[in-house]
């Protein structure tokens, strides 16, 4: 089998098409079975009360806001490396969903916070550090389009995203580093501290929000190889059949 098949734009742009309405479909589903278990079947916390149902969305979004800039700046380095069209164009393509996930991670926190600790925001290290993250986003997108010629735009882009993920062991061991009003850690890779039911629902939104990226990265990088690649002939007799 050749694996690097798919790295042409050309290829990868059919496979995106077949493949990106399944990961909606797939993200749908599991997101009204994650909704329905964690607000109608997971049991109200002894401490916290109804409010914690809110940890439903807020940890997954927390969690794909650090996963996806991972992943973009490998997709960078690979563009980098590899002087690949595709990485880059799959990097710019993450990167809008990452900050969407990253604003409704502070966004849902700040709702949180207000009933546990008495206001919506706090200058806490892991909510400056994921602010951080929000502003980092926001930087390589506004990078990646301030040249005309968009390989520069994917080189400087590609850097900065780079030079960004020192930022993520600061979000996740923030924690353990400072005194801090946020929480740690209840999952862990030597298991949780939450309810079964509880854990159930938070990893099903989670793996809803990842096949959502998914589908959403896909076919945004579909619109931009079709910008990047109009001058090319598959691009014009697909436009054509059209």
């Amino acid at each position: 089998m050749n694996w690097f098949y798919f790295s042409s734009p050309s290829t990868f742009f059919g496979l995106a098409g077949r493949l990106a309405p399944i990961f909606f479909a797939l993200a749908a589903v599991l997101a009204a079975v994650g909704l329905y278990v964690g607000f109608f079947v997971a049991p109200t916390d002894a401490t916290q009360g109804e409010s914690y149902r809110i940890i439903f969305l807020h940890v997954p979004a927390a969690w794909m806001s650090m996963f996806l800039y991972f992943i973009l700046a490998c997709y960078g380095t690979m563009s980098l490396v590899f002087n690949s069209r595709l990485a880059a164009m799959m990097a710019r393509s993450i990167a809008p969903t990452g900050a969407l996930f990253t604003f409704i991670a502070l966004w849902s926190g700040a709702f949180w916070g207000r009933p546990t600790w008495g206001t919506y925001w706090v200058w806490d290290a892991r909510l400056t550090s994921e602010l951080v993250l929000l502003f980092l986003y926001f930087g390589y997108i506004a990078l990646a389009n301030a040249f005309d010629d968009p390989r520069r735009g994917d080189r400087a882009s590609a850097l900065l995203a780079i030079i960004g993920i020192v930022n993520l062991p600061i979000i996740y061991f923030s924690v353990y580093w400072w005194n801090t009003l946020h929480q740690g850690s209840s999952v862990k890779l030597t298991g949780t501290t939450m309810h079964v039911t509880m854990f159930t629902g938070m990893i099903l939104m989670a793996f809803a929000c990842w096949m959502y990226a998914i589908g959403a990265s896909l076919t945004r990088c579909r619109t931009l190889i079709l910008e990047r690649e109009g001058r090319t002939r598959w691009v014009r007799a697909l436009q054509k059949s059209a």
